[in-house]
């Protein structure tokens, strides 16, 4: 194969690569924007006198648990079904769901009921889009998607809080309806187009449809590959050991509880805490989250000035997580605190896109790159999902004061669970 020929086939992968990226990143960001519209609607809600902070606590309760069992349930599936089948339709259900939510104020189980279905729906989205990533495009490129995936799931925050300065809450949640709705039709006609054109390949669980070959010749693990030739499961228990499945377990769920539940309830600090006003709020939290949307950068220019030991970056972003979330507790300052705790939050993140866009996308040779995303997303969100009625209730025990003081003690434990660090491979 001559020069020309291989650079024609390199940029042909690029392109490829860039059309499913921006496809399915556009569509996460449409998720993550529903997802937040809640949490910064929370303060116009209980300040109208239509809902109080408990009840959005077991909404929010609600949300995260069906989202997790969904990732769970949708991650498996999604190794076995086409993934533009599984984001289209996700989209759609979820939209409809999250439409009907503010008109059924006086249905409350309805309204549960509702909300808890669009985190259901909303789950079918990212381990079957980790999985077309990984299996459709070389390593590198889908390492570089999955990181794309992880900052603009960060902009939805910002992008809600935007929404919500701009309109007033009922109109916030029905214009994320119709964006999930939109997104929905779009991803449909893109995937499809897609899937013709050969730009993406789907590999079942165990062998795949494009075969070993397939794999082989994207440059991946041929070791790997020759085992599954020969029957042996690298998918299995075995492999996921060697891989530190355990340890990126508990990584799941401390960084879930931070990137969901504390940035949740960051609305409700600013005003409670901090005392600004819902709109201040709105823009403070529209500011702050789109500071900690650019974790995924310092992340990745931690794990170039680290020799790209994934380990140790996340073993260092705990650290500092931990020491930000210290000086919140012991500077009151308005100005500074928020400061320090928007910097907590950045470098908590900072591990969670270790996990998301370095660790998953590994899982692309083993046929069940699916089923481990939304294993370790059920773990995060379950996470979420308990914490979040906690720290409800932990606000009238404790305080806010008391509850910073939790969140240093997830970021102790997550120092000593990644300890001693182990050298991960270069991707």
């Amino acid at each position: 194969m001559d020069i020309t020929t291989l650079n024609e086939q390199r940029c042909l992968h690029a392109r490829r690569a860039f059309w499913l990226g921006s496809v399915c990143a556009v569509s996460y960001l449409a998720v993550y924007t529903a997802r937040n519209v809640l949490s910064i609607c929370t303060p116009s809600m209980v300040a109208e006198g239509f809902s109080t902070t408990e009840t959005i606590g077991t909404l929010s309760s609600a949300f995260f648990l069906c989202y997790a069992v969904g990732q769970l349930v949708n991650g498996i599936i999604g190794d076995r079904v086409r993934a533009g089948t599984m984001l289209s339709g996700g989209l759609v259900l979820a939209g409809l769901c999250h439409l009907s939510f503010p008109y059924l104020s006086a249905y409350p189980h309805l309204a549960l009921t509702a909300y808890g279905l669009t985190g259901y729906f909303l789950s079918m989205i990212y381990g079957p889009m980790t999985k077309v990533s990984a299996e459709s495009v070389e390593l590198v490129y889908a390492v570089r998607c999955c990181l794309a995936y992880t900052f603009v799931s960060y902009l939805g925050s910002p992008l809600a809080g935007i929404l919500a300065f701009v309109f007033r809450w009922q109109r916030v949640f029905n214009l994320s309806s119709i964006v999930l709705l939109g997104m929905g039709a779009f991803c449909f006609v893109q995937f499809r187009l897609m899937e013709r054109t050969g730009a993406v390949r789907y590999i079942r669980y165990g062998h795949g449809e494009d075969g070993v070959a397939a794999k082989t010749a994207k440059g991946r693990c041929d070791e790997k590959a020759a085992e599954t030739e020969k029957g042996s499961k690298p998918a299995g228990i075995r492999i996921l050991l060697e891989r530190e499945i355990v340890r990126f377990t508990f990584v799941s769920i401390l960084t879930g509880i931070v990137r969901t539940t504390v940035v949740f309830w960051l609305p409700s600090y600013l005003t409670q805490q901090l005392g600004f006003s819902a709109k201040t709020a709105s823009v403070l939290f529209a500011a702050g989250t789109f500071l900690i949307s650019l974790s995924v950068f310092a992340a990745a220019f931690l794990y170039e000035c680290f020799q790209r030991n994934t380990n140790l970056v996340v073993l260092i972003s705990f650290l500092a997580a931990g020491l930000f979330f210290l000086l919140t507790y012991a500077v009151p300052w308005p100005v500074w605190n928020i400061s320090f705790l928007i910097l907590a939050i950045l470098f908590s993140n900072c591990a969670a896109s270790m996990l998301w866009g370095r660790y998953c996308p590994g899982f692309g040779d083993t046929g069940m790159c699916s089923s481990v995303t939304g294993f370790l997303d059920f773990m995060s969100y379950m996470a979420a999902s308990v914490s979040s009625t906690v720290f409800a209730d932990a606000v009238s025990a404790i305080g806010w004061e008391g509850l910073i003081l939790v969140w240093i003690g997830l970021m102790a434990v997550g120092v000593v669970v990644m300890l001693p660090f182990k050298k991960r491979e270069r991707v």
